[in-house]
């Protein structure tokens, strides 16, 4: 199986990269021209584009069996941001996988998209551009799974004691998870049929139960 991983030059996509690899995929890193890739996935095959409209795009997920959509808007003086990454960009992936015969899409979200009442909407409406981007997948007829992270973090020191609350839409406020186990979710996934045309969110901390997304996702519904 081919992957290929948009923004995977982040801090949450070269961590996908790292765990396809690991899972035994092909991995297609596809990044924005001169961005930095640590040694780890410097072996994956890569394209490297000046932006993600029409045939670049195209060029760069041809023969790809899956997309692990990792890119996102960072805080910036740039209101406008959210919007271009967060909801055109996602459309512009979308119908390049389209004309590709791509099927299989993993989006990395946010806990609370589409909330209007929260902190982070003060860099461009974050969220609701995200829930934008959400909904264009939704309606795209292909294979989804949007995954919602709680609040991001880079530690990876106590990882075998930190277990995942894989939970419906809405059902998550607050939370945090490092970025690791977020990548691991984007590959189980993958693996998991029942997480097509789902949105997860996930947390994690060493006082939840250890489960698997498949088994998670039959005690909810969405």
């Amino acid at each position: 199986m081919k992957l290929a991983i948009t923004g995977a030059s982040g801090k949450t996509g070269f961590r996908v990269a790292e765990e396809a690899l690991s899972a035994g995929y092909e991995v297609r890193l596809i990044t924005r021209n001169e961005s930095k890739i640590p040694d780890s996935i410097k072996g994956c095959e890569r394209y490297e584009l000046s932006d993600t409209n029409g045939v670049t795009l195209d060029y760069a997920l041809k023969d790809c069996d899956s997309l692990v959509i990792a890119t996102g808007a960072r805080p910036s003086i740039d209101l406008t941001g959210p919007a271009k990454v967060d909801y055109l960009n996602i459309q512009k992936q979308i119908e390049s996988c389209k004309r590709q015969k791509l099927k299989r899409i993993v989006l990395v979200s946010s806990l609370c998209a589409g909330k209007l009442i929260h902190p982070l909407n003060l860099f461009g409406l974050i969220l609701i551009w995200k829930r934008f981007g959400e909904k264009s997948l939704q309606k795209s007829n292909l294979d989804w799974t949007v995954i919602r992270p709680g609040g991001l973090n880079e530690n990876e020191t106590n990882l075998k004691n930190q277990n995942v609350l894989f939970s419906g839409e809405k059902t998550q406020e607050e939370g945090s998870i490092p970025r690791r186990l977020v990548a691991k979710a984007c590959i189980e996934a993958l693996k998991t049929k029942d997480s097509i045309k789902k949105i997860i969110e996930v947390t994690s901390s060493e006082e939840n139960p250890k489960t698997s997304m498949s088994k998670a996702i039959k005690t909810f519904s969405i």
